[in-house]
């Protein structure tokens, strides 16, 4: 299920929540940003498409949308992404060189209705400019999150997203080991590059998100969390390179799983 809610006026959220057996659960966001242009952040997951149609018809006139910001091409972040395209003929995707390359093995972007933006650099639409960053923990190389100026959040991708016992309405309301817990997990799964990197290049990109001082930090796997909470989740995200690479299950593990879906023993 595909549920929408308000993070605050002006910014709504849409969500899936998923259940991974024996890990917790993991959303997966997208978010309208309304105004004199409005943007969506990414198109939800292929699985749940109808669904996240539904969710974004109850927030916005999918009319009256101007771009997708595409922070990168998992499945989880572009399955309306054409049909969106089709249905609504102004509208534009905000992408990378790289981004419109990997879409090309499968499905094009039209390359008129395209607009580049690497990290770094700005796109001003009617009422507000938003600037590209590369988030310090990513698993997809193209990926470009940004920071809006008109409210002061910083949409991150993947980064800081977390897996939990349940999901809770906004981030702040975790616990700081479930956070921890959860996002050090996640990181280990989604960002596992990170176990061979340089500790101390991840701590100067960290320090880069922590001098941007959102007001909000708006992940794509994680409830909306406060801008205050942001030096929480980059001290989980400095903790991945030293935590346990992810164990994932083997064969025996998943003969085990068919043999509890049909009800039979091990």
């Amino acid at each position: 299920m595909v549920t929408a809610s308000t993070v605050i006026p002006g910014i709504d959220v849409l969500t899936a929540d998923i259940e991974i057996p024996g890990l917790g659960h993991l959303p997966i966001n997208s978010y309208v940003l309304h105004g004199e242009a409005p943007v969506l952040v990414d198109t939800g997951s292929i699985a749940a498409a109808d669904e996240f149609l539904t969710a974004l018809r109850s927030v916005i006139d999918v009319a009256d949308l101007r771009y997708i910001w595409l922070t990168h091409t998992d499945f989880d972040h572009i399955g309306l992404l054409h049909e969106l395209l089709a249905e609504n003929p102004a509208l534009r995707v905000i992408t990378t060189f790289f981004g419109v390359g990997i879409m090309g093995l499968f499905d094009p972007l039209p390359m008129d209705r395209v607009n580049f933006v690497n990290p770094g650099e700005t796109i001003t639409l009617a009422d507000r400019t938003l600037t590209a960053v590369r988030p310090p923990a990513f698993d997809n190389p193209i990926t470009v999150g940004f920071h809006d100026d008109r409210t002061n959040a910083l949409f991150t991708a993947d980064c800081f997203g977390a897996l939990l016992p349940e999901l809770p309405d906004r981030a702040d309301d975790l616990s700081d080991a479930d956070l921890r817990h959860g996002q050090v997990t996640w990181g280990a799964i989604d960002s596992s590059w990170m176990h061979k990197a340089d500790p101390a290049i991840i701590a100067a990109d960290l320090e880069r998100t922590r001098a941007v001082n959102p007001s909000l930090v708006l992940s794509g796997h994680l409830a909306p969390a406060s801008g205050p909470m942001l030096g929480r989740m980059c001290d989980a995200i400095a903790a991945i390179p030293s935590a346990p690479p992810f164990a994932a299950p083997d064969q025996a593990a998943l003969d085990g799983m068919l043999a509890a879906m049909a009800g039979a023993p091990a």
